[in-house]
């Protein structure tokens, strides 16, 4: 995170605390200590290793409050017992203010849009998808943005608005540690560069939002950048070179989810604008696609959910962008079908939970397999165990390229 975000959030922190005549009752700090081991069960990784994630972990929350301001830190240090190597990472931290029909909050803050489960269309907020592979709570799924966000309530919507000036991709899994399709793997020179980070620059987001005949609805808008990088070689014919970047885009979408059908229905879609590459005929730049899904929940007896997802991606274009695909490319399929089924059970006294969770590619026949087992021994301290498997579909798949990295995780966690 920016230096001067941190010392701007850390300052008003000290004048909340310092300045508030506030009851002791509207400061408090909490935490964690956490325990993560993630063991491979197919092969060892690249790197010789045979665990995707050896570490401990602590964190402490702080959670201040004086009227109209709110503050919210939570600071993480943590020792990764592979590359022998202790760091500090600040998750959350951003000062609220609150007005009668506006609000305001700035700094590094974590935002989910959108109804998908696991599932990101108009959610394009940046994911750590190797915390996710390997076995971490879900909680660290999400990255925050350091940014800016203003609420605006209005009688006939709800309206929120984001800045971010400092861009944050997506974290993928390190390839010394996973198994991964590459087809340039031979060219080792490389070097990645990112959008600038100055208000010229910056992403801009917004969402509208209120209730239409029982559902919750959004509209959306992101002006940014795809948090997945593309590939750009030196030279197209024998590269020597490859300069990692994250083109432009913009997204515009909409959502909805409410009861139907002895259920709850999720429906939602989003228009991926390549705007560096309308016409599909850049092989390095994604294509514009137009992406959706639609999902149902229902509890069908006692503490037991069900939920099923079917998602899409209808690539524009296509035609362009099978003239133009350079040659030991695997072909995308014009139309990328994908379903996920989760399964959860309450037991004990909502103490102890099985759940069950998995994707399947309907266009490549590849999967991920997630079931995990959580118990909560005290209600400070609970531990959970479960497994990653991968496989199916051709070896550059989604999930197919993961095949030599099923790992089995445990998650242990004290409260205070």
């Amino acid at each position: 995170m920016n230096e001067n975000v941190v010392k701007s959030v850390l300052g008003l922190a000290l004048v909340i605390i310092t300045c508030s005549t506030a009851s002791a009752g509207d400061v408090s700090l909490h935490g964690f200590v956490q325990g993560n081991y993630a063991r491979d069960t197919v092969t060892d990784d690249p790197d010789g290793k045979d665990y995707k994630l050896s570490e401990e972990r602590a964190q402490l929350k702080l959670d201040a409050a004086a009227d109209p301001f709110h503050l919210l830190v939570k600071e993480d240090a943590f020792y990764d017992n592979l590359d022998k190597k202790a760091s500090t990472e600040l998750r959350e931290g951003y000062f609220d203010f609150t007005a009668e029909k506006w609000d305001a909050r700035v700094g590094r803050q974590i935002v989910t849009w959108g109804v998908g489960d696991l599932l990101f269309i108009n959610d394009i907020f940046p994911k750590d998808y190797a915390a996710f592979f390997s076995g971490r709570p879900l909680e660290y799924l999400k990255k925050g943005v350091d940014g800016a966000k203003i609420g605006l309530y209005p009688e006939f919507a709800s309206i929120e608005l984001i800045a971010i000036p400092y861009f944050e991709p997506n974290n993928y899994p390190d390839p010394t540690r996973f198994w991964m399709f590459d087809p340039m793997a031979g060219i080792t020179n490389r070097e990645a560069q990112g959008p600038y980070r100055d208000l010229h620059e910056a992403e801009t987001a917004m969402r509208i939002y209120r209730d239409v005949a029982g559902f919750d609805t959004s509209l959306y808008y992101y002006r940014g950048y795809s948090r997945q990088p593309s590939i750009m070689p030196d030279n197209p014919v024998t590269p020597t070179k490859l300069t990692l970047f994250y083109p432009k885009l913009n997204v515009y979408g909409a959502s909805s989810q409410g009861k139907a059908f002895e259920g709850v229905v999720s429906l939602e879609a989003g228009y991926y604008d390549s705007s560096q590459d309308r016409h599909g005929t850049d092989p390095m730049i994604p294509n514009s696609q137009t992406r959706y899904l639609i999902g149902y929940q229902r509890q069908l007896w006692e503490d037991f959910t069900l939920g099923l997802q079917y998602y899409g991606e209808y690539m524009q274009d296509y035609s362009a962008y099978v003239q133009n695909l350079p040659a030991g490319f695997p072909q995308e399929k014009h139309l990328h079908q994908l379903a996920t089924m989760r399964l959860t059970q309450f037991l004990m006294n909502q103490t102890l939970r099985l759940s069950f969770f998995t994707f399947y590619g309907l266009s490549d026949g590849d999967y991920m397999l997630n079931p995990e087992v959580k118990y909560n021994l005290t209600d400070a301290i609970w531990l959970a165990m479960g497994g990653n498997v991968f496989g199916g579909g051709k070896p550059w798949s989604q999930f197919g390229q993961f095949a030599k990295n099923d790992n089995v995780y445990t998650q242990m966690r004290y409260e205070f």
